[in-house]
């Protein structure tokens, strides 16, 4: 690959841990994904700031009317992140909606992603809640309609990143959490995959949060898996 992969998953509400782990292993990582738990407790200004420079991976999965979700795009802009989700089951209207927004920002274009189907779900949590399985037919069913309503990939668990990869094109961006290195905890992952078997797959980005930042070095730790990698 032309670029490091890995975007750290940086999971906690506490600014200065948050920045603490940014600058441990920000010469062994590609970016930086920071979501609801740390945007919630402080804001747009402090995501902006945790980052330290570092690509952006802003993990808001955005999911509302066509209006509120393209004005939470347009919002999300000012922070020029390189990548911004939103939930591809919000529909077709939705998505369009916030590929136009992105789009008319004047400002860098960053990168929409769809949400396919969460790594913590699997086979039974899909059916609870009345969407059709087998997953791998719901996770390509989303795909294409995310393509089709003009976003620039999706997220998906590395078990689907193969077909997805045949199925939307090389230019598709996929973007693959459930990563997990050799003897590392699933925690409340299901569908997981190690990391050269998801790059060899097809996806574009590893979303690497545990197995680096509960590790006692997380700058060792993430050194370990982009050397695996290179």
């Amino acid at each position: 690959m032309d670029r490091n992969p890995i975007l750290v998953a940086i999971d906690t509400p506490d600014e200065a841990a948050a920045r603490a782990l940014v600058a441990a292993v920000a010469s062994a990582v590609g970016g930086v994904k920071l979501g609801l738990e740390f945007f919630v407790a402080n804001g747009p200004r402090a995501a902006k700031a945790a980052a330290g420079g570092q690509a952006l991976f802003l993990d808001l999965k955005l999911h509302d009317i066509p209006n509120t979700v393209a004005g939470a795009v347009r919002a999300a802009a000012a922070l020029e992140p390189l990548l911004l989700t939103i939930h591809a089951t919000g529909g077709p209207a939705m998505m369009r909606a916030a590929a136009e927004a992105a789009a008319g920002t004047g400002r860098r274009r960053m990168k929409l992603v769809g949400v396919t189907v969460l790594t913590s779900l699997d086979e039974a949590d899909l059916a609870s809640v009345g969407q059709a399985g087998p997953i791998a037919d719901q996770a390509l069913r989303l795909a294409l309609l995310a393509r089709a309503s003009g976003l620039d990939g999706v997220v998906c668990s590395p078990h689907e990143v193969a077909g997805l990869r045949a199925a939307c094109g090389q230019e598709f961006l996929l973007v693959v959490p459930g990563i997990r290195p050799a003897g590392a905890s699933l925690g409340d992952q299901k569908r997981v995959m190690g990391p050269r078997e998801a790059i060899a797959a097809g996806a574009n980005y590893l979303v690497i949060g545990r197995p680096i930042t509960a590790a006692p070095d997380p700058g060792a730790a993430a050194r370990v898996i982009a050397a695996e990698l290179a």
